[in-house]
């Protein structure tokens, strides 16, 4: 059975492909938070975020007749974000450690707190998270956020499936410790 893809806005696209510029600017509308979101997490830098954003934009637009819809717009659209965002991060020569052999703790899961504490702790995990190291925070982010699995992972950041685990966990561990020396505690 083939997937079959609803995209509500692939009305947009038509028009887009048919040169109008508003279906331009409502795409543009309609995608630019999210999508600056996503390079946010990944670079940590608003600046560097907001340039990946306007190159993804203008790539994709350029592109616009080669979209398939094999998938929607959105997807293809982060996808676009996640490579140029990823691309810029190889500028800055991240360095990620490759190691054969993992070495994981297991951390215990939380209590369920108090819809109040829950949002502080959000806030503090989200503020932890742009601290952690980049090799860190991409494959945290590409894991836990955007829902890419670890082959996925080893082929967007070329890197073995083995790293990106590795990495995963390690900085797991650290944004743990992070919390715990902020005294959030997750015991």
């Amino acid at each position: 059975m083939e997937a079959v893809y609803v995209d509500q806005h692939y009305g947009l696209v038509v028009e887009c492909r048919n040169g109008s510029r508003k279906a331009y600017n409502d795409l543009y509308k309609l995608y630019s938070r999210a999508m600056f979101n996503i390079a946010m997490r990944i670079l940590n830098d608003a600046d560097e975020a907001a340039d990946v954003l306007q190159e993804a934009f203008v790539d994709a637009f350029a592109r616009i007749a080669d979209f398939r819809q094999e998938t929607t717009f959105g997807m293809w659209m982060k996808q676009i974000v996640i490579n140029r965002s990823i691309s810029q991060l190889r500028k800055r020569k991240m360095d990620l450690i490759s190691i054969d052999e993992t070495d994981v703790e297991s951390i215990p899961d939380n209590e369920g707190p108090d819809t109040e504490e829950l949002e502080l702790q959000v806030r503090q995990v989200r503020a932890a998270i742009q601290e952690l190291p980049d090799g860190y925070r991409v494959v945290l982010t590409l894991y836990l956020l955007e829902g890419y699995d670890h082959e996925e992972i080893s082929h967007i950041l070329r890197i073995s499936e083995n790293t990106s685990r590795t990495q995963f966990m390690r900085a797991r561990r650290k944004l743990v410790e992070m919390l715990r020396n902020k005294g959030i505690s997750y015991n």
